[in-house]
């Protein structure tokens, strides 16, 4: 027979209400029961761990050392049991506050939307206010408390002092081009190519910029003193459509245009680029439950 079978939820409550009011009696009242209903209780919970648990003391109990090993172990489970039914209780609350979410271009069109489907399919009743920008802000917001959770790339270590990061899955930067782009289908890329169209930079303040620079040293590819700086995603995506643009950005801001064949990628080896995203919050702090759940609906949506 399963634990589940022989050990109650009630159990548990009864023998931690005994244990801190040493009465029976006083048990019995605090939790809108018999006394003889309280007594029943505790000794099937005996029978379950086959051991005595409560000793008499004068003329009120006391606990016997298996008691006192059991517990400590009781009252977590306790509190666990109870933190989730809270959890959930809260996400019933539609005048709860909204979920403030600030979103990188490393995800803003892809995990972002998946997310935000899966929160809402979910049922929670909380209203949804997402922010994009540039990392530093983002993450300013985040530790000064005007957001709640941040999605995307592992900023610098500066960036991250009273947050935490949860990493979720790593992405590279890459370079692409519209599908008919001269330099589409190229089979390698030499130095002065990049010089003969406008490139897209991410901006100083991006997280990628130093990936994207310590790629150009790294391939000897010169970064042209007129590069257009910018991390507007709409922005890049018809640049680079409409006017034989390089752009130089995290792929999966444009996943969705290399699955479709729109985009390609140019023969760059960028596996130094590599970094992690994921799922940044405040230190020490336990987020309220609608935030927890579009935390949740976010690991969904990372792709198995």
């Amino acid at each position: 027979m399963k634990l589940s079978d022989r050990l109650k939820l009630r159990h548990l409550e009864v023998f931690v209400e005994v244990a801190r009011l040493r009465s029976v009696g006083r048990a019995a009242a605090a939790l809108a029961l018999t006394q003889p209903a309280v007594s029943r209780t505790l000794r099937e919970l005996e029978a379950v761990v086959q051991k005595p648990l409560l000793e008499r003391a004068g003329r009120g109990i006391r606990l016997t050392p298996f008691g006192e090993m059991l517990l400590p172990h009781a009252g977590a489970a306790l509190a666990a049991a109870r933190a989730g039914v809270e959890t959930l209780s809260g996400l019933a609350q539609p005048d709860a506050p909204p979920v403030r979410l600030g979103a990188l271009p490393t995800v803003s069109t892809t995990l972002i939307p998946e997310a935000v489907a899966r929160f809402r399919a979910a049922g929670v009743l909380a209203r949804l206010a997402v922010t994009t920008g540039e990392n530093r802000v983002l993450f300013a917001d985040l530790r000064d408390g005007a957001l709640d959770l941040v999605v995307g790339r592992l900023p610098a270590p500066e960036l991250m002092l009273g947050l935490t990061f949860e990493p979720l899955f790593r992405d590279r930067v890459t370079l692409v081009v519209a599908a008919d782009h001269p330099l589409a289908g190229a089979e390698t890329l030499r130095p002065e190519d990049v010089l003969d169209y406008p490139m897209l930079m991410p901006g100083p303040g991006s997280i990628i910029r130093p990936f994207a620079e310590r790629l150009f040293i790294e391939q000897g590819l010169p970064v042209p003193r007129d590069a257009i700086e910018t991390v507007s995603d709409s922005f890049g995506r018809a640049f680079t459509a409409q006017h034989r643009a390089i752009w130089v950005i995290s792929r999966g801001v444009v996943a969705d245009r290399l699955a479709d064949g729109s985009f390609r990628e140019l023969p760059v080896d960028t596996a130094t680029t590599l970094g992690s995203v994921g799922i940044a919050t405040r230190a020490e702090t336990t987020p309220p439950p609608a935030v927890q759940a579009f935390a949740e609906a976010v690991r969904a949506a990372v792709p198995a």
